[in-house]
């Protein structure tokens, strides 16, 4: 089983030392990684791997039963063999970038859950663009001057970004009813890593995240639409401010 070193609050490591467990197929398996492997509506990490004789682009990483597959393209020699001692290397801009867009996901998800008591259905966050679907709701221009207003001045609080595992039993007890899909998570998982923005918000993920709100820059909506009877999609930008 890969090791996921980037939990629980280590997403700003970019460069690491991993050794080979298993490589075959264009893909390559390490003892342990700091590659976020998609999910959580966060696209993978992207970088190179480096060893003796070889270099490969890392395109993709993906969970694998338990395991985590880095997809590559190799540049030079061939596939490193199980044992290789690797250099790895994260694309720390686009790192960067989707933690960035990570956390602005989540406040204003907040921002919608306390002025409109609607929920975050899905999201999907990517280096340049991010959306989010709301139910139930159904917003108006007005509403989303007021959302961007709110999410930036919550923003500019510069709040710390605590990111820690905590018992299952205590999240379940601290949650927002709203701010968290629980039942999407086996139980078998335990603890829960949590998210927690100081005296703002607190919600279980696995994803990249900044240290503090400050980080994200301003949040700009760019696009509203209606996905269906009281769901609504809002997509964003950011801006460093």
């Amino acid at each position: 089983m890969t090791e996921l070193r980037y939990l629980p609050d280590a997403d700003d490591v970019t460069t690491f030392t991993a050794t080979v467990t298993e490589a075959a197929d264009d893909g390559v398996f390490l003892d342990g990684t700091y590659f976020y492997p998609e999910g959580g509506g966060q696209p993978a990490d992207q970088g190179t791997l480096e060893w003796e004789g070889g270099v490969a682009d890392v395109v993709d990483v993906q969970k694998d039963h338990g395991d985590v597959r880095h997809d590559v393209d190799v540049r030079e020699g061939e596939l490193p063999e199980p044992g290789t001692t690797v250099q790895a290397r994260i694309d720390e801009g686009r790192r960067q970038q989707l933690s960035r867009m990570h956390t602005a996901q989540h406040v204003v998800s907040r921002v919608v859950l306390e002025e409109y008591g609607a929920s975050t259905a899905g999201n999907q966050v990517y280096p340049d663009r991010s959306r989010i679907d709301f139910e139930p709701t159904s917003f108006d221009d007005d509403d989303l001057e007021r959302i961007e207003r709110r999410t930036n001045e919550v923003i500019e609080h510069d709040r710390a970004v605590v990111k820690e595992n905590r018992p299952r039993d205590v999240v379940e007890a601290e949650v927002d009813e709203g701010r968290a899909l629980l039942n999407l998570i086996p139980d078998s998982v335990d603890p829960l890593r949590v998210v927690e923005i100081e005296d703002f918000d607190m919600c279980p993920c696995g994803g990249t995240h900044v240290s503090r709100l400050g980080d994200i820059g301003r949040v700009s909506i760019v696009d509203h639409t209606s996905k269906g009877e009281d769901v609504d999609r809002i997509a964003f930008e950011l801006e460093k401010s």
